[in-house]
């Protein structure tokens, strides 16, 4: 393949995965600290559900 036709479609491809990454980016900033604060608690939530790992010994 000549070079000059590899730079077209290598610029072409970056465009198009640029373009796939700006659209996959969340609309407001707040929206990406609202998700994580969400998966915060769930996994807050979680550790406090499990069993504990060892059972207290009366004396």
């Amino acid at each position: 393949m000549h070079s000059d036709t590899h730079l077209a479609l290598h610029h072409l491809r970056a465009a198009e995965l640029e373009s796939e990454a700006r659209a996959a980016l969340p609309r407001e900033p707040r929206a990406l600290r609202t998700q994580l604060g969400w998966i915060l608690v769930e996994l807050g939530l979680r550790l406090t559900q499990q069993p504990p790992h060892r059972q207290a010994r009366l004396a």
